[in-house]
């Protein structure tokens, strides 16, 4: 079983920091692309950043230049740095990954969701 979990969500004010992390569990042979998506009250669920296994990214216009996204593949964690958060950063903030089992099946896995609260 393939587990996803999020951490480092939380309430920060206008202007300031946070660090999310995604630690991707289970019987893993492989991951690919490893993102972070987010979705706020009555909105559509948007793609905010995502990784390659060779480290290659792409983020959305609205976080470019404030967000990072990086990975650590020893540990199948994938990392959010956020500066400079706005008011409309808040969200419920996901994890994504595409991962190959060691059974050789390719799957796309969600985690949780983690809380971003930024207040202005």
């Amino acid at each position: 079983q393939v587990r996803l979990v999020e951490s480092g969500g939380g309430l920060v004010q206008a202007g300031g920091s946070l660090r999310l992390s995604c630690a991707a569990s289970g019987s893993i042979l492989s991951i690919n692309v490893m993102g972070w998506y987010r979705q706020a009250p009555g909105k559509q669920r948007e793609r905010v950043a995502r990784i390659t296994s060779g480290g290659i990214t792409d983020y959305a216009e609205s976080v470019n230049g404030r967000f990072t996204i990086s990975r650590d593949n020893a540990k199948n964690t994938v990392y959010l740095q956020m500066i400079s958060l706005k008011p409309e950063d808040t969200a419920l903030y996901y994890c994504n990954a595409d991962i190959q089992d060691i059974m050789l099946r390719y799957q796309n896995y969600w985690g949780q969701g983690t809380q971003v609260t930024v207040s202005s």
